[in-house]
């Protein structure tokens, strides 16, 4: 197979950087590709050349196979890296590019589809000797299977899409009385998301581990496993922090899950970088882990494991590409060190991570010894309600644990990220906690033992609303010099209010019901005449790609519902008009 000489990159924001800068240390020409509200954009300024692809709703740009393509041609690139997220792990763009004569940089199609359908994926677990969490075997039609299986299995029950991940897709069933809410709501976001309503149900672990093992596979039939990371620190089964090794993970468990993965990889058929996700928990007779999924692309939290290991992965995903055999051997992996990765997001830790997209103002990244920031954004960028919530990456290593958590509390203080409302904050209280320095922890942790209510985002004014500039003076007094921040603000600021544990956002004043953010309507639940108590939920809004239950913020009867589902509104579009008398 010839040397790569030109890659296209069809992704957007740090992924398109990372793969980028790669790119250039290999001496290999960059083309970027973006939308009307990435014109802008970070990510454009890093290649070689940079082209538009159309409008800003993914369905016209970073998700349309024939306008890449064509880009492609274009510009004369001989190659597709897909980075995360949208066509990433999309089989038939894998094979559109590989049909277009390009060489695509990633896993063969056949594997993407094997392992990228959660039911197909179990089956080959089975077949890996790999063992999974109990489940069901194909799709289910309807809410009424998930009390039989409950019954036989216990409750709850995790219902999935079975096209999904990232978090999406995913509903948690306590009891009979939810199951027709939550199969309603898993389907449709499953369409919504991955473009099919097939759904699953497996038995729900209560506070497991989250382990995932990173695997490089060659074309030559050869597989290794680089260590694991632990993701057990999530909002809403999507991932905060992650880390490398787990501080869970005894050395006979980590041989033991990175065999299980690259089984898993062989019998699939799969070469490239992969991730095999595990739940771990300690059972009564030790610990134990069950097979979760497959993710057949590059990981976001993919630089821990490149810093406890010295594997380039983006190199390695191009090398592969082109035919090469892996350079060493199992053996040959060490891990050496700890690394901790910390997701800034443009959320509002206070209102349950709610999307808080705009423009960042003033922007200054940490730096020092141990510490590495993968970005895509700068002062004036604009973090779009559009796409993911994701600013930048803050991954900083240490000589073990204890180092690692100490540099990442030094380089979050130093993270400057102004006009937005980031997860900065929440990072901040995460790392200096004692239960996290002992490592124990669960993927419930933040849902059920933090309170984040009073939490100190640093910033005035309302969360998410625009927020005045400051001024920095410089004083000194007897000598000695001090910096302050002056912030003029107009009226009384309100607190913040505590969130509940579902993903839900209260809006309004008067009668009227506000959008609390830009967003698309994807489903109505009261209508004229109902009668709603505050909190009640009235409709789902999606943003960044995530639902929120948009609730009552008084007791009354529904007046008038103002939008239907595919609207986009904008943020205080009025919603609905409740009628209090």
């Amino acid at each position: 197979m010839p040397r790569i000489t030109r890659v296209l990159v069809a992704n957007r924001g740090e992924i398109a950087v990372r793969i980028f800068r790669a790119c250039r240390e290999l001496g290999i020409d960059t083309v970027a590709v973006y939308s009307e509200v990435d014109r802008d954009a970070v990510h454009v300024g890093f290649a070689h050349e940079a082209y538009l692809l159309g409008d800003t709703a993914p369905s016209a740009s970073y998700l349309s196979i024939p306008k890449i393509l064509a880009v492609a041609g274009r510009a004369g690139a001989d190659a597709v890296h897909p980075g995360y997220g949208f066509l990433a792990e999309n089989g038939g763009f894998a094979r559109a590019v590989i049909d277009a004569g390009l060489t695509w940089i990633g896993p063969p199609p056949a594997a993407i589809e094997a392992a990228g359908d959660k039911l197909s994926a179990r089956r080959i677990a089975a077949r890996a000797s790999v063992p999974s969490v109990p489940g069901s075997a194909e799709p289910i039609a309807g809410p009424e299977a998930i009390t039989p299986f409950a019954e036989e299995h216990g409750w709850p029950v995790a219902l999935k899409a079975a096209k999904g991940g990232g978090g999406r897709g995913f509903r948690v069933v306590r009891g009979a009385r939810e199951a027709e809410e939550a199969f309603d709501g898993v389907t449709r976001e499953a369409e919504l998301s991955f473009g099919s309503s097939e759904i699953y149900m497996e038995r729900y672990l209560e506070n497991p581990r989250h382990i995932e093992i990173q695997i490089l596979a060659d074309q030559q039939g050869n597989a290794v496993y680089l260590g694991e990371r632990d993701c057990s620190l999530q909002r809403r089964h999507q991932k905060l922090l992650e880390e490398s090794p787990s501080p869970a993970l005894d050395a006979q468990t980590r041989k033991a899950m990175g065999e299980a993965a690259v089984s898993f990889a062989k019998e699939v058929g799969y070469y490239s970088a992969g991730t095999v996700e595990f739940l771990y928990e300690q059972g009564p007779d030790g610990p134990r882990f069950f097979f979760l999924e497959m993710n057949t692309r590059l990981q976001v939290e993919h630089p821990v494991t490149e810093l406890v290991t010295g594997v380039d992965l983006a190199h390695a995903m191009i090398r592969v590409a082109e035919g090469n055999p892996l350079t060493f051997s199992q053996a040959e992996v060490t891990l050496r060190g700890h690394a901790i990765e910390c997701r800034i997001n443009a959320e509002d830790p206070t209102s349950d991570f709610l999307p808080n997209p705009g423009s960042i103002g003033n922007y200054s990244e940490p730096g020092g010894p141990g510490v590495r920031v993968d970005s895509g954004a700068r002062a004036g960028t604009v973090i779009p309600p559009s796409y993911d919530s994701l600013i930048a990456k803050l991954i900083c290593y240490g000589a073990d644990r204890e180092e690692a958590i100490r540099r990442t509390i030094r380089a979050l203080d130093e993270y400057r990220i102004e006009g937005l409302v980031t997860t900065i904050p929440f990072h901040r209280l995460v790392v200096s906690s004692p239960w996290f320095a002992e490592g124990t922890f669960s993927t419930k942790t933040i849902e059920n033992d933090l309170d984040l209510s009073k939490l100190d985002l640093g910033l005035p004014g309302k969360a998410g609303a625009p927020l005045p500039k400051p001024r920095m003076v410089s004083l000194e007094l007897e000598g000695k010099r001090f910096e302050v921040k002056f912030t003029e603000l107009s009226g009384r600021q309100s607190k913040p209010k505590p969130p509940d544990q579902a993903s839900r956002s209260l809006s309004g004043s008067g009668d009227t019901l506000t959008a609390p953010m830009q967003g698309t309507i994807v489903k109505v639940l009261r209508a004229k005449g109902d009668r709603v108590k505050a909190g009640d939920a009235i409709l789902v809004l999606e943003a960044m790609k995530m639902e929120n239950q948009i609730t009552c913020h008084v007791d009354g009867v529904v007046k008038e519902i103002r939008v239907k589902p595919g609207q986009t509104v904008s943020i205080g579009a009025a919603l609905a008009v409740v009628e209090t008398g």
